[in-house]
């Protein structure tokens, strides 16, 4: 039905050039992005302070039509949160609790989305799916000695949501800036005592799109 809707908008001459661009099979995109990331707590839902970081992203999308689209990324992904804390529990600084410590976690994140083109030009989009991430690395700020990596799992799941605009530069670049969210479903603890503890992160980035015919 949508490939029918789009060859009468063809046959009708419902175009622009922008809408023009739009109707490729494919695009190939390039960005960079500011992130603020917390963590959320099932059993109570506290949340913790917010750290920042940066994530960079390879993405590609397969167009359906001119309004609807399945879009791939690939993000290296900076997480974690602010203001924590540490509990030694052995050696000789055991029942030592380092307060106002920041936790780093830094993921390869993969989102799996549908792409919801809209506006006049096709140039607005919505995107939502899942994620997963693989965890890289973890890194915390007091220098304990404790190797906190032993506490989290390797694995992320949960739900991605974005939104953007895109300005043609030429026929064949894009340039485009997009707010995104994700919001883990799956706890980044081992050992949660009972309760979920979940990755929240936000982002605003900045990229460059190359159709392909």
């Amino acid at each position: 039905m949508k490939k029918l809707f789009t060859t009468l908008l063809i046959l009708t001459g419902i175009y622009s050039a922008t809408f023009a661009q739009t109707k490729n099979t494919a695009e190939f995109g390039v960005n960079v992005g500011f992130n603020t990331a917390r963590v959320s707590y099932s059993e109570n839902s506290q949340t913790s302070d917010y750290t920042s970081g940066f994530n960079l992203g390879v993405s590609g999308e397969y167009y359906f039509s001119d309004r609807w689209g399945i879009k791939g990324k690939l993000i290296y992904d900076q997480k974690g949160w602010g203001n924590g804390y540490i509990s030694i529990d052995n050696g000789a600084n055991a029942g030592t609790v380092i307060d106002g410590v920041n936790f780093h976690l830094n993921y390869l994140t993969i989102p799996v989305m549908a792409d919801w083109h809209f506006g006049r030009h096709r140039n607005w989009y919505l995107n939502f799916g899942p994620y997963v991430g693989v965890l890289l690395n973890s890194k915390e700020s007091s220098n304990s000695g404790v190797n906190i990596s032993e506490a989290f799992n390797t694995t992320d799941f949960g739900l991605d949501l974005g939104v953007g605009v895109k300005f043609p530069i030429s026929n064949k670049v894009k340039l485009f800036i997009e707010a995104d969210g994700q919001s883990g479903i799956a706890s980044i603890f081992k050992d949660t005592d009972g309760g979920n503890v979940q990755n929240v992160r936000s982002s605003i980035n900045i990229g460059f799109l190359f159709p392909i015919k």
